[in-house]
């Protein structure tokens, strides 16, 4: 369907095919039947480039990817086939990683949407961190005037996230048990560790606001185009960088950005119910932990946060068997050692002193921790980000 497979196109050169056919990448309502002939939706093609783009490659030869290739059904086969099997009614099914295509699909691809299958590749062999910060609400109005400029945190915890057509639901009430489930077409973003790694993210004045970002910036979306590094290899590094100019690699895509106010978080946190207007939306479990939905800007992707109000211990005291006294039931946090103890007891005092010093002493505030769990979005607005983004990355 490529021509002459003699010549293996680069992933770069793959990537730029990929973009001359996806403009219909946002087109939820397309009908297969009636584009049949166009490009974008020929099976052919998209069989193919997925072979040489995550299969036969040199780079997937030489693993630098994640050794799963992931196979999408076609819309609505899984539904129509019930079956005892969890992969059988999955729309999608994984793969190890082999050298040739027959040896992964075997008699199943008639079945696969190989178009959505790239995509999903494309998406889930791409490498993604997580930004959750706390900022000033004054200092966000200032990046937002300013347009582009670097906007500076008060405190920020970055971390890798790995893409997955699969949503892990966490039980807060029940030790952190969790149970796995397909979510494609959603695509999800899961921090299991999200109650020790965000365990200092903690909002203590009104002022702050609770902010995530979610960029993409290396793998499967970010090819090197190794004929471009070859000539220029030859070249002097002033003629080099003036050739390159303007033909620069992104660096690094937001996909997702917002934030919420301390105000927003801690009404939902003590309304204990759902249904938050538009923007937050409460989960609460039957534990102290609460679970908040906050959807993006525009209503795009949803972020879920484990909330915990972080009680004043100045005044307990801790005894050789205590577990934490914050209320973290349904984390799987279990029994503490006394130093660590301690230490949460010192931050507790910490973040209270703080919100004393700059809140008003009729009104009591409580310093609330926010664990990001994880970032849910839609297959194709992170296709599409990847592919045709122009606007310029958040920097935090």
């Amino acid at each position: 369907m490529l021509g002459d497979k003699s010549q293996t196109p680069t992933r770069h050169e793959l990537l730029s095919m990929v973009k001359k056919h996806s403009k219909l990448i946002l087109d939820t309502t397309l009908d297969e039947d009636e584009t049949s002939a166009d490009v974008e939706m020929d099976s052919g093609f998209w069989h193919d480039i997925i072979d040489l783009y995550f299969v036969s490659s040199r780079e997937s030869r030489g693993r630098e990817d994640d050794d799963l290739v992931f196979f999408v059904r076609k819309t609505g086969l899984h539904a129509q086939r019930p079956s005892d099997s969890a992969e059988a009614n999955s729309p999608y099914f994984v793969r190890r990683w082999a050298p040739k295509m027959d040896d992964l699909v075997g008699d199943n691809s008639t079945i696969i949407d190989w178009r959505r299958s790239f995509y999903l590749n494309l998406i889930a062999h791409t490498t993604f961190s997580v930004t959750v910060a706390i900022c000033s609400q004054q200092v966000l109005r200032q990046y937002h005037a300013s347009q582009g400029k670097t906007l500076s945190p008060i405190y920020k915890v970055l971390k890798t996230v790995y893409a997955s057509p699969s949503r892990v639901n966490f039980h807060l009430d029940s030790r952190k048990e969790v149970e796995t489930i397909p979510a494609y077409p959603e695509i999800c973003f899961a921090v299991d560790d999200f109650d020790s790694t965000f365990d200092a993210v903690v909002l203590t004045d009104t002022d702050h606001c609770y902010c995530v970002l979610l960029n993409a910036h290396d793998g499967a979306a970010f090819p090197r185009d190794t004929k471009t590094e070859q000539v220029s290899s030859g070249v002097s590094s002033s003629d080099n960088a003036a050739a390159s100019a303007g033909k620069i690699k992104k660096s690094k895509i937001t996909l997702f950005s917002g934030f919420v106010s301390y105000q927003m978080v801690r009404e939902a946190y003590d309304a204990g119910r759902t249904g938050f207007g538009s923007l937050l939306s409460l989960g609460h479990s039957s534990g102290r932990t609460d679970r908040i939905y906050m959807k993006g800007p525009g209503g795009r992707g949803e972020v879920e946060v484990a909330v915990s109000g972080v009680l004043d211990q100045s005044k307990t005291e801790l005894g050789p068997h205590s577990p934490i006294q914050i209320p973290k039931k349904g984390l799987g946090i279990g029994t503490m050692v006394r130093t660590a103890a301690s230490v949460a007891s010192t931050a507790a005092k910490n973040a209270y002193a703080a919100a004393s010093s700059t809140r008003p002493s009729e009104e009591e505030m409580l310093p609330l921790k926010c664990c990001l769990m994880s970032i849910s979005l839609p297959w194709e607005t992170i296709a599409h980000d990847l592919l045709f983004k122009g606007s310029p990355p958040v920097n935090l």
